[in-house]
Parts: structure tokens; C-alpha cells; sequence
């Protein structure tokens, strides 16, 4: 793992495709639905920050549980980010602005790499993922009207894949499957687990 940031750095760019919310974009991948679902799904841009802390005894993933009373993905864990709003200038700049206001992460512990491909929820998000270095010591200062909990994955641990088992639930009527994984009594599942499942496949190209 000694050479993840120069892999991620080959293999992921912060160019992005002027269309990439507009439609379902090539770049887009997403939960497990029907053609017709995703199809008609609207899509509500948002941005999160996939950050790889650079500790000297190997790299860690950051990740928060959302507060349980929130409208959207209440209780589960996920990458600080969210919805982008009219005054950013940029999804880096949402990221960037979601991550501060959610952790208390400074905008200068952060070192944009590049983008993964968009992930699209089954609650109409389409998530632009920015995979980062995040250099400690981080000096967080979590918002718990947002987050219950921030924690950190081991990286070595996050992106094997036999960590992951594939699990159903029933959503709108249909059942889905998922990849999902415990770390730290957190289960990992969701768009979060696909986005790490997407991180690892990238890594390794």
C-alpha cells in the first residue's frame, strides 16, 4: 500500500465532463435497479469527499455516520459531502465546503487526486466522488446535527474485497442486493460500500 497515492494519481483526474449531472453520463454507475428506474430517476447532483488520510503507519479511509434524525440516509455511514448548492462554484468546490461543515476539515489538509465515477442512489442522488490525500493531523470538529460519528478504515482493509459480502433489502417494493461490510460495529453498505468497491477496481488498473 506503500504506493497508493502515486497509483491513485495515475490512474484518476480532476477533468470532468460539462454534462456529467445532466444525464445518465457514461461515467455514471450506481445501485442495483431496473434500466426503467434509473431512467426515471431525477438527478440531484451532489459531491463527497473520499479521503485517504496519509498516516506514516499507512493510510486510513475517513468515514462519518450520519445523524439519525436527518430526511435522507439518516443512521448510515457515509463519505462527508451532500447536495450542491447554487453558490458552488464547482462539485470540488461542494466537496471541499461539505466537508468543512459537516467535520471541520480545513481545506488545507486536503489534496485533490481525482474523480471517481459518478454513483447514482436510488434516492436520486447522483454522487460525484473526489478522492483525496487528507495529510494529519486533521484537527476535526464534527457537527453532530449532521454526524453521529466520524472513524477511520484501515485502507489495506477497505479495499479488499473479501471483506464484502453481498447482502438484500427490500426498497420500494423490489428486493436489492448490495455489497456491505463491518468495521468497528459500522456496517458499510449502500452507495458508500459500491463507491470503496469502485475505488479498489481503480487502483488496481
Amino acid at each position: 500500500m506503500s504506493d497508493i497515492f502515486a497509483r491513485a494519481r495515475h490512474s484518476l483526474h480532476l477533468d470532468l465532463p460539462q454534462d456529467v449531472f445532466a444525464r445518465a453520463h457514461a461515467m455514471t454507475r450506481g445501485d442495483q435497479m431496473a434500466a426503467d428506474e434509473h431512467q426515471g430517476l431525477a438527478a440531484r447532483p451532489a459531491a463527497v469527499l473520499v479521503g485517504l488520510v496519509d498516516h506514516r503507519g499507512g493510510a486510513t479511509l475517513l468515514l462519518t455516520r450520519r445523524a439519525g434524525h436527518l430526511r435522507d440516509h439518516s443512521g448510515q455511514v457515509a463519505f462527508p459531502g451532500g447536495k450542491v448548492d447554487a453558490g458552488d462554484t464547482s462539485p470540488l468546490a461542494t466537496a471541499l465546503r461539505e466537508a468543512e461543515e459537516e467535520i471541520g476539515l480545513a481545506a488545507r489538509h486536503v489534496e485533490p487526486i481525482g474523480w471517481l465515477d459518478a454513483w447514482q442512489t436510488g434516492t436520486g442522488y447522483r454522487i460525484l466522488p473526489l478522492v483525496a490525500r487528507l495529510v494529519p493531523p486533521l484537527e476535526l470538529a464534527p457537527n453532530f446535527e449532521e454526524v453521529a460519528r466520524v472513524f477511520e478504515v484501515p485502507l489495506a482493509i477497505a479495499l479488499d474485497p473479501a471483506r464484502f459480502s453481498r447482502q438484500t433489502r427490500m426498497f420500494k417494493g423490489r428486493e436489492r442486493s448490495f455489497d456491505a461490510m463491518m468495521w468497528d460495529g459500522e456496517l458499510i453498505w449502500g452507495a458508500t460500500a459500491g463507491i470503496i468497491r469502485h475505488l479498489a477496481t481503480r487502483l488496481e488498473a
